[in-house]
């Protein structure tokens, strides 16, 4: 199946995110589930690990997700660190403001990945958490993200992949991504090739990767400065 060309604007999608904060965090979840088929639990063990001293949530939304990784991650016994969230969509923000008001250590901008307002090699880690299906141009999505990143840092990301498996989960999950593009929250899901290629090609090294369900999980670092 061919990925479709034709870009968005910002505002466009952002539009498309117009929503409440709970229908998000509902409509994400049947998304996740049914469309990724993935769990929070292989989402926590896969992002969970993945935070720098200094690091980057991109289309972090309304936070649901960070803050049941900094469950996790204090369940685990690890460092607190600084974060800073971007997203397209300022009710999505809205939303995560809320739920982190009173917190230092975390920040949340209205930034486009593509052209975020950060000096390069900002971050330690970075990242991309049920997002990189909503990107119209997620080549300079990756390549944003990679400017913004210290080298030899890492950036997680999970990302839809075209539907898989058998009935009744996969006519299923195309329906889902039929709703989704019709809404404007879906661009495109990915084959597992394709994604791997622009991935590299924006100038990340592979660490690791797998896939499971409709979903391939990818950490990739920057090369290390030479």
């Amino acid at each position: 199946m061919q990925t479709p060309t034709t870009p968005k604007s910002r505002e466009a999608i952002a539009a498309a995110y117009k929503s409440e904060p709970w229908w998000y965090d509902v409509r994400g979840f049947f998304i996740l589930t049914f469309a990724y088929n993935s769990t929070l639990t292989e989402q926590l063990r896969f992002f969970g690990p993945n935070f720098g001293k200094q690091h980057l949530e991109v289309a972090c939304g309304t936070g649901t997700l960070l803050e049941l990784i900094f469950y996790w991650r204090r369940w685990k016994k690890l460092p607190t660190v600084q974060v800073v969230g971007v997203d397209y969509a300022e009710p999505m923000l809205a939303g995560a403001r809320h739920r982190f008001a009173g917190k230092p250590d975390l920040e949340f901008l209205h930034a486009d990945v593509a052209e975020m307002p950060f000096a390069a090699d900002s971050f330690d880690t970075a990242n991309v958490a049920n997002a990189v299906h909503c990107f119209p141009d997620v080549d300079g999505g990756m390549r944003g993200v990679l400017r913004v990143l210290k080298p030899g840092g890492t950036m997680a990301a999970n990302v839809l992949l075209f539907p898989r498996g058998r009935w009744p989960l996969r006519p299923l999950a195309e329906r889902i991504n039929r709703w989704g593009m019709r809404k404007g929250i879906l661009f495109t899901p990915y084959e597992r090739d394709d994604i791997r290629q622009r991935i590299i090609a924006a100038g990340f090294e592979i660490v690791t990767e797998a896939v499971s369900g409709n979903c391939y999980n990818v950490l990739a670092r920057k090369p290390a400065a030479q």
